[in-house]
């Protein structure tokens, strides 16, 4: 069936989105690499990376307390758990593990343990979580082990240290009130004057309340917190596994061969859409071929019964037929954009024997005089003149003498004037017999189909268009660049034509490559197109008949004949 023909309106954005995505997923090779490159770093990373192990433990802080039973007595009283954390990690901690590990046999820098510490505090406690990752279970859980008691220790001393130098500065204070509550005590004795008894009474009270002070420090229980979690030697390897590094390398891998497969997409040349492909020629998509291994080796896909080839060839020609632009004067020039002419070769070969279904009386022209082929490919019976384009007379040579006619099984039959290499390819196309046989398609109930060499390789189609102007471009879309459409759009413009659509072509299929890889080249170095060639049937298509009967062309009607005034007409336009 024939795609509808593609508007230039933006397309909505869930729309945009699937042709974007569908774009990404043409780079198959990109995005496999992308997957394998992810799965063998993974890879790599798991097998080459060493095994480390972690051991936890965790430790409960607290602040120093006269009576921990008491009502109102807060556990975190005078706490900055935010401290506490960076203190843990500090090189004084550091410094006090690496001497119990030094007298335990493990001898480590300071640095180098500090490195494999990392402690946390969950929200809303006064928990400390020391996490140690080692290259061995034991050394895990020894380093953890050493770090968590180290600051506990550190701890306590700093709080005993903190309770000393209180008692230390109370004693200051507590001296010369001593000193001084004697000497008044002796001036009583002496004298027993009432204001130096009662300046000795306040000393005392004084003595008391420092001397109380000192008493409640060295009440304090000084403990700095409790191991809560003892660290143990960890059973399996942290990090993750293989199968889980492995995932993770496939995803990483698909995403980077998206973003290849975007960046070439970015860069490239090629159509990506059909969209793009009717934006820059400035035509309706005709069709899509679609790919068949029944018809993979031959040029005629019409006349294979059950063939979806065949079915989209009629499509586009019933299109074609109902078309305003070319049912006017029913001249159609097949032609591709550059390099192999083969795809357009078996469009105009299909779309002829379509019309010949369809009752039309066709005439298809190649215009290929650089390497004909059709003749050939199509098993086409011919007089088989000379070789050379004849420049002395109208009457003979090509293509006077290169008509033949082409059975299609089934279907019927149409005209072929069979292209002949030629040395002056330019003054053979613009030539009156030439132009005389185009000009047949004016006759009612007669197509003529022109096939051309691609017209970004010669000038050939361009000299034919002012008198076909009806043109179809068969293309590959993985094969064909944006700003070839669009030159093709504005030299068939020049020329005084216009391009009716464009025909997708399935490209060359697995099978088809390997012939052509096995294929011999010609004498110029190139692989000739691989084919099997028709088999000539029925009355038209054998050439003993064909002589009996004379030119085979006066089947159809299309036999020229002299009008007496040195020109040739149609005979249909005599009748």
């Amino acid at each position: 069936m024939t795609e509808p023909i593609r508007t230039l309106d933006d397309q909505d954005e869930p729309a945009l989105l699937r042709d974007q995505f569908r774009q990404l997923l043409r780079y198959r090779a990109l995005l496999v690499t992308g997957v394998l490159l992810g799965l063998l770093g993974s890879g790599w990373l798991a097998v080459s990376g060493d095994d480390t192990y972690a051991a936890t433990g965790e430790v409960s802080v607290r602040s120093a307390t006269s009576d921990p039973f008491a009502a109102g007595a807060s556990a975190d009283k005078g706490i900055n758990i935010g401290s506490e954390r960076q203190t843990a990690v500090s090189d004084a901690v550091g410094t006090i593990a690496a001497g119990t590990l030094a007298r335990q046999g493990d001898s480590v820098e300071v640095g180098a343990l500090l490195s494999g510490l990392q402690v946390t505090n969950p929200p809303n406690t006064l928990v400390l979580k020391f996490a140690y990752t080692g290259r061995t279970p034991e050394q895990a859980r020894a380093r953890a082990e050493a770090l968590a008691e180290a600051y506990l220790e550190i701890r306590r001393e700093r709080t005993e240290d903190s309770i000393d130098n209180m008692i230390d500065g109370y004693r200051a204070q507590l001296k010369p009130l001593t000193e001084q509550r004697d000497r008044l005590a002796e001036q009583e004795t002496g004298t027993g004057g009432g204001d130096v008894t009662s300046a000795r009474a306040n000393l005392i009270v004084a003595i008391s309340g420092l001397n109380q002070k000192i008493s409640e420090l060295r009440a304090l229980d000084t403990t700095p917190g409790y191991l809560n979690k003892k660290p143990v030697a960890p059973q399996h390897p942290t990090g993750a596994g293989l199968p889980l590094l492995l995932g993770l390398g496939g995803v990483v891998g698909l995403a980077l061969g998206l973003l290849m497969s975007w960046v070439r997409l970015v860069f490239d040349p090629a159509v990506r859409s059909t969209r793009e492909l009717v934006r820059s020629l400035g035509a309706p998509l005709l069709g899509t071929l679609p790919r068949e291994r029944a018809t993979a080796g031959t040029l005629l896909a019409i006349g294979h019964p059950g063939s979806r080839l065949a079915e989209e060839y009629r499509a586009v020609a019933f299109r074609l037929a109902y078309d305003p632009s070319f049912a006017e004067r029913r001249r159609l020039l097949v032609t591709a954009p550059r390099g192999d002419n083969d795809m357009a070769r078996a469009a105009a070969a299909n779309l002829a024997a379509a019309f010949a279904e369809m009752g039309r009386d066709v005439l298809l022209f190649e215009a290929d005089l650089r390497t004909p082929s059709l003749a050939g490919d199509l098993g086409a019976a011919h007089p088989g003149r000379g070789p050379r384009w004849a420049t002395g007379s109208q009457d003979r040579g090509w293509p006077a003498d290169s008509r033949a006619n082409v059975d299609v099984p089934g279907s019927g039959a149409f005209t072929l004037v069979a292209g002949r290499r030629t040395d002056n390819v330019p003054r053979a196309l613009t030539s009156a017999p030439v132009s005389r046989i185009i000009a047949e398609g004016g006759r009612p109930g007669a197509v003529v189909i022109v096939l051309a060499p691609p017209v970004l390789s010669y000038a050939d189609a361009v000299a034919l268009v002012d008198r076909v102007e009806g043109v179809v471009i068969v293309c590959r879309p993985r094969e064909v660049h944006r700003s070839d459409l669009e030159r093709i759009r504005e030299i068939i413009g020049a020329a005084g034509g216009s391009v009716l659509g464009t025909l997708l072509h399935p490209g060359r299929g697995r099978l088809d490559r390997r012939a052509r890889r096995k294929a011999p080249r010609d004498g110029r170095g190139r692989r000739p197109a691989v084919r099997e060639p028709t088999a000539p049937r029925g009355r038209y298509g054998d050439p003993e008949m064909a002589g009996r009967t004379g030119d085979p062309a006066e089947t159809l009607g299309l036999r020229t004949v002299d009008d007496g005034r040195g020109g040739r007409n149609s005979a249909a336009g005599h009748r």
